[in-house]
């Protein structure tokens, strides 16, 4: 299999169920992804959310497109310092859902935190997350948020 580098965005910030999300896309081109799949994937997005459990209410997700399936991860943070991971595809049968329709999106019971595309985020995350809220004397959530990584080529 040859590895092939895709395109992340960065839409910015929105709220779903009590927490102020970061939000991040993955496709193969430079290109956004498909109107109706952000819509249907941002509706779903609160099942995959806990309940905030006095964790300054943060998350983020990963939207990525794939050729054939759409996928999209929830990572919150819980426990001062721990982030929580509730992932859901579309169109992917593989995987479970119920048919090839990239609208309808369908919790994952796997385990899986994330392909390799997905992953570069998570890097970026860990550390934003120590560097606004475990480092300072006073934790500043709003810089966290603010502190967003450049749009660009990923996966190298």
């Amino acid at each position: 299999m040859a590895f092939t580098e895709k395109y992340l965005r960065v839409p910015g910030v929105t709220h779903v169920a009590g927490r102020r999300v970061k939000r991040y896309h993955v496709t193969t081109v430079d290109a956004e992804i498909e109107d109706a799949v952000q819509r249907a994937a941002y509706a779903f997005l609160p099942s995959l959310i806990p309940e905030p459990d006095g964790t300054p209410p943060a998350a983020f997700t990963v939207l990525h497109r794939g050729v054939d399936a759409v996928y999209l991860n929830a990572y919150s943070w819980v426990w001062d310092n721990v982030l929580e991971c509730h992932t859901a595809a579309a169109g992917s049968p593989f995987l479970g859902c119920d048919d090839t329709d990239v609208t309808h999106f369908k919790q994952l019971a796997k385990p899986w935190i994330g392909c390799v595309w997905e992953l570069p985020p998570l890097e970026h995350e860990r550390a934003a997350w120590v560097r606004h809220l475990l480092d300072p004397d006073e934790p500043d959530l709003d810089a966290y948020l603010a502190d967003l990584p450049k749009e660009g080529m990923i996966g190298r």
